[in-house]
C-alpha cells in the first residue's frame, strides 16, 4: 500500500497525471523519443505518458546529468500524445553536456569534389532520476539516446548556418586567438560601396563583387578560398547549386581578383538566375565559400594546380594551413526578366573595345535599314523578337 502511494505521488506531473494518459499509459519503448537536428539547435521530444507510467515525470528527466534550468524539459500537452521537450543550441559551450565528436569521410553531394570532409556528431542521453530514498527501488531506469551529424562547416559560428559572418578559433605557435570571417557584397571594383539589393531584384548580368575578409588576424595568415558556389537553399545542402569556382577551375564569367595574397579574398561574377525559378518574378540564391587560412609563406603552394592539390583539397594535415570553414552570403535576389534589353552579351564584354565599337556600328546601320523599310516592317520584326 505504501509503495503504491509512493508511485502515485511520483507519477503526478505538474500538468498531467497517469489517469489522463488513457491508452498511452504503457511501458516505455525505444521509439518514444523524436530528435530534430536543426540548423541552430537540437530538439528532443519524449512521450511523457510512458515516463509517468514508469514512475517519473518531466522534472525527473535529466539531460546529460545537467541540472541547469535551461537544460530541463518542459511539458507539452498541446500535442497527442503529450511530450517532454528539450531544446539546446549547437554550441560546444552551451549544448547541455552533449558530446561533440569529429570524424572524416570522403565528400559526397556538393562536396564530391573533395577527398576528405570532416563531420561533427553531437550525441548524448536523457536519463531518469529516481527520487526514491533507501537501498532499493521499484522504478526502472530510463535512458533515451540522441545523435545528430553535421558537416563541420555547418558549425563554424556555433549558432546557425545562414549568416554572413562567423567567429573561428585559430591556434598558432604563440597560442590561441579568435578571428572573424565575414562575407560582404559590393557594387564597385573598389569595394567601397556595399551592394543594396532591392526587393524586386538586381538586373541580370549586374556585376557582383564579393569579399571574404578576416579581422583580428595576425599577419601570419592569409585568406584562401577553396571553392565558392551559389545554391537556392541558404544552407550548404544538396539543393540546386552552381559552382563559381572549384579548386583549379572556375566558371568562364567569374573573375578572381585576389585569393591567398592577403587577409581578404575577392572575386566578381555577373548576376544570373536559376532556371528552375523561371516561373517566379525573382530568382533568390545564396553564395557559400569554403574558406581556409594559410600561412603567407605557404599560400602560393596551395594555389598551384596539380594532382596532389586535387586529392588533398580538404586535407588539413599539411603544415601551414588551417582547417576549412564555410561562410555564406546574405540573400541575393535577381530579376528573372530584364526590363531593359542589354546591348552587349557576356561574351562581348570579354572582347576588346574594337569589337564592341564594330558591334555598335553594325547596330546603327541595321536600325537605319529598318527605318528605310517603313514602320510596318519595324513593328512586325519587333513583335517577332518579343
Amino acid at each position: 500500500m505504501i509503495i503504491l502511494l509512493l508511485l502515485s505521488m511520483i507519477a503526478r506531473s505538474d500538468q498531467l497525471m497517469l489517469s489522463e494518459c488513457g491508452v498511452e499509459a504503457r511501458r516505455p519503448q525505444v521509439t518514444d523519443i523524436a530528435v530534430e537536428c536543426g540548423t541552430s539547435s537540437i530538439g528532443l521530444a519524449i512521450q511523457i505518458c510512458p515516463v509517468i507510467y514508469t514512475g517519473y515525470n518531466e522534472t525527473l528527466l535529466i539531460l546529460n546529468h545537467m541540472l541547469d534550468p535551461v537544460c530541463k524539459a518542459t511539458l507539452d500537452d498541446s500535442v497527442s500524445p503529450p511530450v517532454a521537450r528539450f531544446n539546446f543550441p549547437l554550441n560546444m559551450t552551451h549544448a547541455c553536456g552533449s558530446i561533440f565528436r569529429t570524424t572524416s569521410a570522403t565528400g559526397t553531394g556538393i562536396f564530391s569534389d573533395f577527398s576528405n570532409i570532416q563531420s561533427v556528431n553531437i550525441s548524448g542521453v536523457v536519463r531518469s532520476s529516481d527520487p526514491t530514498a533507501g537501498t532499493i527501488t521499484y522504478n526502472a531506469e530510463l535512458k533515451y539516446y540522441y545523435s545528430c551529424a553535421y558537416p563541420l562547416e555547418y558549425l563554424i559560428n556555433n549558432t546557425q548556418i545562414d549568416v554572413s559572418a562567423s567567429s573561428i578559433a585559430i591556434k598558432d605557435n604563440n597560442g590561441s586567438f579568435i578571428s572573424t570571417l565575414s562575407m560582404e557584397l559590393f557594387s564597385d571594383d573598389t569595394y567601397t560601396r556595399p551592394m543594396v539589393i532591392p526587393q524586386l531584384g538586381i538586373e541580370l548580368r549586374t556585376s557582383v563583387y564579393v569579399e571574404v575578409k578576416a579581422t583580428n588576424l595576425t599577419g601570419q595568415y592569409h585568406v584562401l578560398l577553396d571553392r565558392c558556389y551559389a545554391s537556392i537553399s541558404p544552407l550548404p545542402s544538396n539543393s540546386s547549386y552552381f559552382n563559381l569556382f572549384v579548386p583549379c577551375s572556375k566558371d568562364q564569367f567569374t573573375t578572381m581578383i585576389e585569393n591567398g595574397d592577403s587577409q581578404s579574398a575577392r572575386f566578381r561574377f555577373p548576376a544570373f538566375r536559376f532556371i528552375e525559378q523561371q516561373n517566379e518574378t525573382v530568382s533568390t540564391y545564396y553564395l557559400h565559400c569554403i574558406t581556409r587560412l594559410c600561412e603567407k609563406s605557404t599560400c602560393s603552394a596551395f594555389k598551384q594546380c596539380n594532382k596532389r592539390r586535387r586529392r588533398s583539397t580538404l586535407d588539413t594535415s599539411e603544415e601551414g594551413i588551417t582547417q576549412t570553414y564555410t561562410i555564406s552570403s546574405p540573400e541575393i535576389i535577381a530579376k528573372t526578366e530584364n526590363n531593359e534589353s542589354k546591348e552587349q552579351s557576356l561574351v562581348a564584354e570579354k572582347q576588346g573595345n574594337s569589337a564592341v565599337g564594330l558591334g555598335v556600328a553594325v547596330g546603327v546601320l541595321a536600325f537605319a535599314c529598318l527605318i528605310a523599310l517603313g514602320p510596318t516592317t519595324l513593328v512586325s520584326i519587333s513583335h517577332k523578337h518579343t
